[in-house]
C-alpha cells in the first residue's frame, strides 16, 4: 500500500475541515475523496440543531457522486487533533457503497501526518454491499 501524502491534499483537508460548521460538537472533521477518473471533491461536516447533520465523508462522496462520478479510488479524513477521527458507521457503509478493495481509506492528524490507512476489508469486514443485491446474490 503506497501511503505517500501530497501536500495539496492535506492542504485541501486542511482548508475544507476549517470550513466544517460544528457549533454543537466543536470537532471539526474534513474528508477529501478522489474518484476513480483523478477528480479531488472535498467535504465538511455540517451539524444542525436537532443533531443529524452530515459527516466530511458523506459530503465529500454527496459531491463525487453529484458530479456523476461512481467510484472510489481514495478516501481522505482529518480531525482536529492528533488522535485517530476514522470514518463512523454509516460513513465505512457510504465508502462501501461506492469502493473497490483496491480503495485505500487514510486517516490524519491535524498536522497532516498519516496516523493510519485502510483498505475496504479493514475498515468494514465481512461487509454488504451493492453485489449482495444483484439478482444471482438474491437466487442463492
Amino acid at each position: 500500500m503506497n501511503d505517500s501524502i501530497d501536500p495539496a491534499i492535506v492542504a485541501a483537508l486542511l482548508a475544507v475541515r476549517d470550513r466544517a460548521y460544528a457549533p454543537y460538537s466543536h470537532h471539526p472533521v474534513g474528508a477529501l475523496v478522489v474518484s476513480e477518473s483523478g477528480a479531488r471533491y472535498a467535504g465538511a461536516n455540517v451539524e444542525v440543531a436537532h443533531y443529524k447533520g452530515i459527516c466530511a465523508e458523506a459530503s465529500a462522496i454527496a459531491a463525487m457522486a453529484s458530479a456523476g462520478e461512481r467510484q472510489l479510488q481514495e478516501v481522505w479524513v482529518i480531525g482536529p487533533g492528533r488522535h485517530l477521527c476514522t470514518p463512523c458507521g454509516d460513513c465505512r457503509q457510504r465508502i462501501r457503497e461506492f469502493a473497490t478493495p483496491e480503495t485505500r481509506i487514510r486517516v490524519v492528524d491535524t498536522e497532516g501526518r498519516l496516523l493510519k490507512a485502510y483498505d475496504m476489508e479493514a475498515l468494514l469486514p465481512d461487509s454488504f454491499g451493492p453485489e449482495n443485491l444483484s439478482p444471482e446474490a438474491l437466487q442463492d
